[in-house]
């Protein structure tokens, strides 16, 4: 084979584009001269990312085999990034069908290679023995192993960048417990690996040989405990040292209860986190570097990853975070326009004011809301709420923002999802709190007949059940305060805007 062939441009398939590794992963093959395609349930999740004129996006799911064949049409490497994160019975049958649909099709178009990105194993440890999700992890490797496709299997532990689960449960569980009484796996010894490594080796993996086939267990230079982690957080982060008191009997489920009121991270996403580190998950090998070679300083410690990963936090440069993809068990579809809802319930409050503003003042406020920046109404019900929804297994509000001022399709809010922007004109959301119904919030930016900027509100509620209907009327008294103090503490922050020299107030009632 010669150079010129060897170092040609290749065609790549990326699964979980809307995902925080795939998100990642596209801008940095299109950067190594590759060309991307991109599969996705909902394509028109990624149109606001800043690569997306750069790549073909075709709708598909990976547990719809027939969806698939137009994907791996011509793809020279195929990147299997997608998991079932729920804590149903069936995530494990889900995978397990997921995977042997994208052997199967991508062994029939002639793909080249397969890489995965899986979970590294603890040693001597019976597979059965496993958590449900590392053993899970375990099977979709070994199924797109066992292809007839040539595929890199690459196992991780803890992943550490801005905006990763693993990343932001260990942020605010230092920052915001100087004295803690955690969980005994804080003892067990681990080996994270910086986000910017995996991208690295995932890249690197499209132009191994055509006879390797295997595992690689990838991790940093840093082999230790979880306890000596959250300490080197508090170093680099320059925080007092912290006092850490493990007690035994705080079991995975009950952990990852504490981890969710503590951290955004909530319950559903922590249980499996806090299940693979009762484990100790060390790399028996580095064998990578044959194929994917190690440059100086590489692959990059743990104080490194942590300076890097606050670093892009505090220059408000987090491209993914773990809440990019969507949450376990919230709809991705209908959408509050379409017709199917003749005839059935949806209930609406909606809120108009004239703004003495220029809608660019007005529409500058409607994108920079939520996270610090407040929902501009009676902040106590929105915390209260926040609050009841984490004690019942869901998001909750800490979620925050990936940017202060600006969104795009796909971003998590919160406990709210944009599904839709139109720059200048619309925003809305989709929550993703625990609901008896589907709810969606609609913000609108127009101009009166006169001219005159104009702010229009709409709240959607379809009830599920007669819960639902009954979980509408207990909460419509309220809407006055909430959603009518909401309207016009936007208006208002609009106006203040324009004034100059007055401060914003962004959640007064």
């Amino acid at each position: 084979m010669t150079d010129d062939h060897a170092n040609a441009p290749l065609s790549c398939l990326v699964t979980g584009a809307t995902g925080y590794i795939g998100g990642r992963l596209v801008p940095e093959l299109l950067a190594a001269g590759h060309r991307v395609r991109c599969l996705a349930r909902t394509p028109e999740k990624l149109r606001d990312q800043p690569w997306a004129g750069e790549v073909e996006t075709v709708r598909g799911d990976v547990t719809d085999a027939a969806s698939l064949d137009p994907a791996m049409d011509g793809i020279d490497v195929a990147y299997y990034l997608v998991h079932a994160l729920s804590s149903g019975a069936d995530f494990e049958d889900t995978d397990r069908r997921a995977a042997a649909a994208f052997a199967e099709r991508a062994r029939a178009a002639g793909v080249g290679r397969i890489v995965y990105l899986g979970g590294l194993t603890p040693e001597g440890v019976p597979e059965r023995e496993l958590s449900p999700h590392l053993r899970s992890r375990a099977e979709v490797g070994r199924i797109l192993l066992d292809s007839g496709v040539p595929t890199t299997a690459l196992r991780a532990a803890v992943i550490i960048g801005s905006g990763s689960a693993s990343f932001e449960m260990l942020r605010y569980l230092t920052e915001r417990l100087p004295v803690m009484v955690t969980p005994s796996w804080v003892s067990t010894r681990i080996q994270p690996i910086a986000v910017r490594d995996v991208l690295r080796y995932l890249v690197g993996s499209a132009r191994m040989p055509a006879e390797v086939n295997r595992t690689f267990d990838i991790g940093g230079p840093d082999v230790l405990t979880y306890r000596d982690m959250m300490q080197r957080y508090a170093q680099v982060a320059e925080l007092p040292h912290r006092l850490i008191l493990p007690v035994p009997m705080l079991t995975p489920g009950l952990s990852s209860h504490w981890i969710g009121l503590i951290t955004p991270v909530p319950a559903s996403i922590a249980r499996p986190l806090a299940e693979s580190l009762r484990y100790e998950v060390v790399c028996r090998e580095h064998d990578i570097a044959h194929y994917v070679p190690d440059g100086a300083g590489q692959p990059f410690s743990l104080n490194t990853a942590l300076r890097l990963a606050l670093q892009r936090i505090r220059e408000a440069r987090v491209t993914t975070r773990w809440s990019s993809a969507a949450v376990p068990g919230v709809p991705s579809d209908p959408l509050p326009t379409d017709p199917d809802w003749a005839g059935g319930s949806l209930y609406e409050d909606v809120r108009e004011r004239a703004v003495d503003a220029s809608p660019e003042a007005l529409w500058r406020v409607v994108e920079s809301i939520g996270g610090e920046n407040g929902w501009y109404s009676f902040p106590l019900a929105w915390a209260v709420r926040g609050w009841l929804d984490r004690l019942v297994g869901g998001v909750g509000l800490r979620r925050g923002r990936r940017d202060s001022d600006r969104l795009r399709v796909g971003d998590s809010l919160d406990f709210w999802r944009v599904e839709e922007i139109e720059p200048g004109r619309l925003l809305r959301l989709r929550a993703e709190m625990r609901l008896p119904g589907l709810a969606w919030l609609e913000m609108y930016v127009e101009r009166d007949g006169r001219g005159r900027s104009r702010y229009r509100q709409r709240a959607l509620f379809h009830p599920r059940g007669l819960l639902g209907h009954a979980y509408w009327w207990s909460v419509s008294p309220f809407h006055a305060v909430v959603f009518g103090g909401m309207a016009r503490n936007i208006a208002r922050a609009a106006e203040t805007r324009t004034s100059p020299g007055r401060a914003v107030p962004a959640v007064s009632s």
